[in-house]
């Protein structure tokens, strides 16, 4: 017996992983400002892994597939933020135009990019990222962002790198806030923002990269999984209101710990892929 093209046991593990990666999803998206890629592209990939899906195509996929169930996650995790007054409207304002002409360059690039680029790129921002929040060492571009086209700069590498990575460019845009002397808290919800206005170009990008592709499993808009994210998306906008509230629960060095923490796991999964594990 089959379900969707796939085998009883084969759909159950897709479905179990996906629900559980979901509600994680939305606790890390609400917590951590993100809009969840982090977690969703490793799950993702492993299970495509598992289910055959060629290597070629594996990791757009799941990348392209965590940009689409992002949308309602970070929606979801912004609003939640918005209504504690921590988000800063005019950085994203701002940001807004070149970070979505970034991610659709970015997204539409993924047809011919490399699979190994897209882990190497993921590896590098959240490494990055990762040591300097575990290290605390109090390093600043500058005690405020810069005026005039450098901001912009930033918001257009910002998009390219996040549909690279297939994140909501939580991880970026809070480094970046950070360094400009933004408090963390503030950098978390902003960050939350970005998630929509990275999320909605890329998925479109990824779907149009991957139309005609071979190899994509049953019910895939091309570098998009349709059952992946009816499957994840739901529980992940419901747990993220939690999570927003447990980041406004934290000082700010127990949530730079833990978010260096959180992205020091995900740069260390990618590099055992990058070995061939």
């Amino acid at each position: 017996m089959t379900i969707f093209g796939m085998s009883v046991h084969e759909f159950a593990f897709m479905a179990g992983a996906l629900i559980a990666a979901g509600a994680i999803t939305g606790l890390l998206a609400g917590v951590f400002g993100v809009g969840g890629g982090a977690v969703i592209v490793p799950v993702l990939y492993e299970i495509f892994r598992i289910l055959g899906v060629p290597d070629d195509v594996r990791t757009p996929l799941a990348i392209g597939t965590s940009l689409a169930i992002i949308i309602p996650t970070s929606i979801s995790s912004f609003r939640a933020h918005k209504a504690r007054g921590q988000v800063d409207m005019s950085v994203l304002r701002v940001w807004a135009v070149p970070v979505v002409i970034g991610t659709a360059l970015g997204a539409f690039a993924a047809r011919w990019v490399p699979t190994e680029v897209f882990k190497i790129v993921f590896v590098v921002v959240a490494g990055l990222s990762s040591m300097r929040l575990l290290s605390g060492f109090p390093f600043r571009l500058g005690n405020d962002f810069p005026q005039g086209p450098l901001m912009r700069v930033y918001g257009f590498i910002t998009g390219i790198l996040s549909a690279l990575m297939g994140i909501g460019g939580g991880q970026i845009s809070s480094m970046m806030m950070t360094l400009y002397n933004r408090p963390i808290h503030q950098a978390v919800s902003t960050s939350a923002g970005m998630g929509v206005l990275i999320s909605i170009p890329g998925a479109i990008g990824y779907a149009f990269s991957g139309l005609g592709k071979a190899g994509l499993p049953p019910f895939s808009l091309g570098y998009i999984s349709l059952l992946g994210i009816v499957l994840f998306a739901p529980i992940s906008v419901l747990t993220a209101p939690f999570g927003v509230k447990l980041a406004h629960a934290m000082s700010k060095r127990t949530l730079e710990v833990a978010f260096g923490l959180f992205l020091l796991v995900v740069s260390a999964r990618f590099i055992i892929s990058l070995l061939g594990y």
